[in-house]
């Protein structure tokens, strides 16, 4: 460490930012195992809490496994990794209605890119798996616990279209976090009759080769279920959320 500059943080957040250039730079790949603690200790002239302290970060950090007896080693961080060091964060957000409308947005950009893929894009078994999956969202029609399952189910299809991880997790995580915005807007009489038909004029977009037409479905479907959950978010709130 360069002594000339003076560094006012921790010691084990020091330690941290230099294993992590190591990790992020490539000196250290994934698989490798890290330096054994007393090392590191002498490289960076620290005490061993130091240094379980920051092995503790690095792995809250999706960089570093820590297996019992054994040196950390490098970890390979995948997406799911990602999105749970962000949840908590995400959580907070849902507690007033800036965050909520920017979460809204986030799922529009989302579910719009992939039903505009999938519409250009699916198999004929791609769409079989899809017309099966608002099947049983029509089945569920008159249980609003069902439906929502069959509902995350169906939309939770056009992300499997990509074939791409990232994607699923991505969509998965947004599912959880906006919960609370289908089981409000199913609290409406009729709204899992209407979520169907909607589903089921996305699919028909879908299979059609349709992107625009998806495009237009998808968002008409999203806005619908999102005026239910303000008038309730307003009611909750005691307030109007801003536009």
């Amino acid at each position: 460490m360069d002594e000339s500059v003076i560094d006012r943080r921790k010691l084990f957040e020091q330690v941290a930012a230099h294993l992590e250039r190591d990790i992020l730079s490539g000196k250290l790949k994934p698989g490798d195992r890290l330096p054994p603690e007393r090392a590191l200790q002498e490289r960076f002239r620290v005490g061993r809490p130091a240094i379980r302290e920051a092995l503790i970060t690095l792995q809250r950090m999706g960089l570093v496994e820590i297996g019992n007896g054994a040196r950390a080693r490098v970890a390979m961080p995948t997406a799911e990794d990602v999105i749970a060091g962000v949840t908590p964060a995400v959580q907070q957000m849902l507690i007033n209605a800036d965050g909520q409308r920017q979460l809204q947005g986030v799922r529009l950009f989302v579910e719009v890119g992939l039903v505009r893929h999938a519409a250009r894009s699916a198999s004929d078994d791609d769409l079989a798996r899809l017309k099966a999956s608002l099947a049983a969202n029509k089945r569920s029609i008159g249980d609003i616990s069902a439906f929502i399952r069959t509902d995350v189910a169906f939309h939770f299809v056009f992300a499997e279209i990509m074939h791409n991880p990232a994607f699923l997790a991505v969509h998965q995580a947004m599912s959880t976090w906006l919960l609370r915005q289908r089981q409000v807007a199913l609290q409406e009489p009729g709204e899992d009759e209407r979520g169907y038909e909607a589903h089921a004029r996305i699919y028909e977009a879908v299979a059609a080769h349709d992107p625009d037409q998806a495009e237009t479905a998808m968002r008409d479907h999203l806005a619908s279920g999102w005026v239910a959950f303000w008038k309730w978010f307003e009611q909750e709130r005691g307030r109007t959320p801003a536009a």
